[in-house]
């Protein structure tokens, strides 16, 4: 529960990574991002991860998939 890992989080629509980055409680990397969906990366144990999911979900977005990088 305490290793730190890569999660790729994607979202529903467009998501500005120096707005999301100033509210969150995690730095987030942006990979990919087009009208309909945005992925994400965030470096995270999973207490962080669930932190950062209430964000997302607490600012609107739709959560489309949640995937531990190996």
């Amino acid at each position: 529960m305490d290793n730190v890992c890569t999660y790729q989080i994607a979202v529903r629509d467009g998501l500005d990574e120096r707005t999301c980055n100033l509210t969150s409680p995690l730095q987030i990397t942006i990979v990919r991002s087009d009208p309909e969906a945005t992925l994400l990366a965030v470096n995270a144990d999973q207490s962080g991860l669930i932190g950062l999911i209430r964000h997302l979900h607490q600012q609107g977005y739709l959560l489309l998939s949640v995937i531990r990088e190996p």
